[in-house]
């Protein structure tokens, strides 16, 4: 069982002896983003299985399956299974979302379908039904990254995704709070930091979520060239 990372068109092989580390140190060391830890996760070969572990203790990442039917939450302490032949792994930090595909070349199990969700943030992607508006919203803060997949992108701030739709702050806020709401109903975590508490990264985990899934893709990007067109203006 070999396992490989691509990510900006390089490759890493993870040696099954050792822990590899991602983060701004180790064999995958990304660039001198003082957001990013400098161990953030590791991947290492224990009882037959390869593991993903966040070992940091702020950032989160979000992994998916080659479909987007499942994704998991990997919280600071947390650990899953790489189990798929390919995983979609996307974690942000600061201004900044790294997208990387991890390969696997003896996977033990095929992406389930009819998966619940637990506690350890492993969610099987139901029907979310959104309202136009809702879509425009995801896709003016995916935009960056369904644009350049696979490299290192920028989540626009809210008021510059505003801006991109035509649409006073203000409205932005609140869809982006019913947008949040309607997917932490549905399972999604990390949309909120607590009771009442709004996630401070809820921006970014929204796009990971949705790119993972493929709630959105780059084929949908077109309603941003005239978001009037598509606008419930609700």
């Amino acid at each position: 069982m070999t396992v490989s990372i691509e990510f900006v068109g390089e490759w890493y092989t993870v040696n099954p002896n050792e822990p590899f580390l991602i983060g701004r140190e180790g064999p995958l060391e990304l660039d001198d983003n003082p957001y990013l830890h400098r161990r953030f996760l590791t991947i290492s070969f224990v009882d037959a299985l390869y593991w993903i572990e966040n070992v940091g203790s702020r950032l989160t990442a979000t992994l998916a399956d080659k479909d987007g039917a499942t994704q998991a939450y990997l919280a600071p302490g947390a650990r899953i299974p790489i189990v798929y032949a390919q995983t979609l792994l996307l974690f942000t930090a600061g201004p900044t979302t790294y997208e990387m595909t991890i390969f696997n070349d003896d996977p033990p199990y095929l992406p389930a379908h009819t998966a619940h969700g637990d506690d350890t943030g492993e969610t099987t992607i139901g029907p979310v039904e959104l309202t136009p508006s809702q879509l425009l919203l995801i896709l003016a803060l995916a935009e960056p990254v369904l644009t350049g997949r696979g490299t290192t992108s920028s989540i626009p701030s809210s008021q510059q995704a505003a801006e991109r739709l035509g649409w006073p702050l203000t409205r932005f806020n609140r869809k982006l709070d019913h947008v949040c709401e309607r997917l932490t109903r549905h399972g999604i975590r990390g949309l909120h930091g607590g009771p009442g508490k709004l996630a401070v990264n809820r921006r970014a985990r929204l796009v990971e979520h949705a790119v993972a899934t493929r709630l959105v893709t780059a084929e949908d990007l077109y309603r941003l060239d005239d978001p009037s067109l598509y606008d419930d203006a609700g």
